[in-house]
């Protein structure tokens, strides 16, 4: 409860500026609740939006898992960026997405880490190389019973027979950047991340990438939530599906989610 009340209380501060700040300009931008895997990329397409004259947006960043439910208890948001569908799902299923609001905005990658420093690469049809490789653990992994790249995490070692060999040894994070961190730490050999994660730092390598069929389709939706009245709100959605934009998410190692 009071880890939940910690990620909770800076959404609800971030709303009561927004309420309350009457005349400032940065207030008037909507707030973006978006799973940390977008940390940066997101940071940089706010700086171009505000660029083209607008109010930055107020940019929230956890686990896609703790947002929505944030969403689900009232936190003051105008738009949630999801790190899969099935959550987008659910808060659409509770009508709380506005209706046509929703847009999948973008792909990624599942990929595993060491830290850096290291040569070897890990062959993810071996077993024996990935046991090799990991040791006594642990494997860093977001959550994989709530998280989304915790739930890919699984899907993909489910997928190529190698559950059983990690499902003991692993150290179930909050977040894919928590996660992260336990390997830049080195207090774990191997982690799992997006491919734009990977890319965020310089203290990881990538030793192994999944098999996009090893996993369901990793994408990010995007949408408005319903009762949000930021007059900024729905452009500030479009300019995320922009050239300008995609171009930010696409050097950050996103992908281009297809089209829907």
């Amino acid at each position: 409860m009071r880890r939940f009340i910690a990620r909770f209380l800076p959404i609800l501060a971030a709303g009561l500026l927004a309420a309350c700040s009457g005349g400032k300009e940065e207030a008037k931008g909507p707030i973006v609740l978006a799973a940390s895997s977008l940390q940066e990329s997101l940071e940089e397409v706010a700086d171009g939006w505000v660029k083209e004259g607008h109010p930055r947006p107020v940019l929230s960043f956890a686990a896609t898992s703790a947002l929505a439910r944030q969403i689900e208890q009232g936190a003051p948001a105008d738009l949630f960026l999801s790190a899969d569908e099935e959550w987008m799902d659910k808060l659409e299923q509770k009508q709380l997405i506005a209706p046509g609001s929703r847009k999948t905005l973008l792909g990624n990658t599942l990929v595993l880490i060491a830290p850096a420093g290291g040569k070897d690469v890990v062959d993810l049809s071996n077993p024996a190389s990935l046991t090799a490789a990991l040791g006594k653990g642990p494997l860093a992994v977001a959550d994989p019973d709530a998280v989304p790249a915790g739930k890919y995490a699984r899907a993909a070692f489910t997928a190529l027979g190698l559950w059983p060999a990690v499902e003991a040894k692993l150290a179930r994070a909050e977040n894919v950047r928590a996660a992260m961190a336990l390997v830049e730490r080195g207090e774990a050999p191997l982690g799992v991340v997006y491919g734009s994660d990977a890319m965020a730092s310089a203290k990881v390598r990538v030793v192994a990438t999944f098999p996009e069929n090893s996993h369901p389709p990793i994408h990010y939706p995007v949408g408005q939530i319903k009762g949000s009245a930021n007059a900024e709100a729905a452009a500030f959605r479009d300019y995320l599906q922009g050239d300008a934009a995609m171009g930010v998410f696409r050097r950050h190692g996103f992908t281009a989610a297809p089209v829907d």
